[in-house]
């Protein structure tokens, strides 16, 4: 089985060593194996658990629901009902929250226009 250190798994997901020290200290990454010197070791298992926190993280999910998950996840099949539905949850979260930053990109699209004919117009007067 191949591992991969501390610093690959960072490189992988483009994110600092810290974080994943982080997730570690919050319980989010179980059954992290450790070399003689105590450097944590990641299986392709726990690459893909942590590419999950990740995606859960990256959609605002709280640590404690991440943490609420991953505990399912060791539990094993019997939780997969609960797993399914806190996804099916946290996806229409992260549905509204993209509805809400669209309608709120628009605002932002709008002003860019209002300033560009402001400074056009400007522009148009002193010529």
């Amino acid at each position: 089985m191949k591992y991969y250190l501390i610093s690959e798994a960072a490189a992988n997901f483009n994110i600092p060593e810290s974080t994943i020290r982080y997730y570690d200290k919050k319980g989010l990454l179980p059954l992290i194996e450790r070399d003689n010197a105590g450097r944590r070791l990641f299986s392709e298992d726990q690459i893909a658990l942590l590419e999950t926190v990740i995606c859960l993280k990256n959609t605002h999910m709280p640590i404690s629901s991440i943490k609420q998950y991953i505990d399912w996840v060791v539990e094993g099949d019997n939780t997969i009902e609960l797993r399914l539905e806190m996804m099916k949850n946290h996806k229409q979260a992260v549905l509204a929250e993209i509805s809400l930053m669209t309608e709120s990109l628009m605002g932002i699209d709008f002003k860019i226009e209002r300033y560009t004919k402001h400074l056009q117009e400007r522009k148009e007067t002193l010529t």
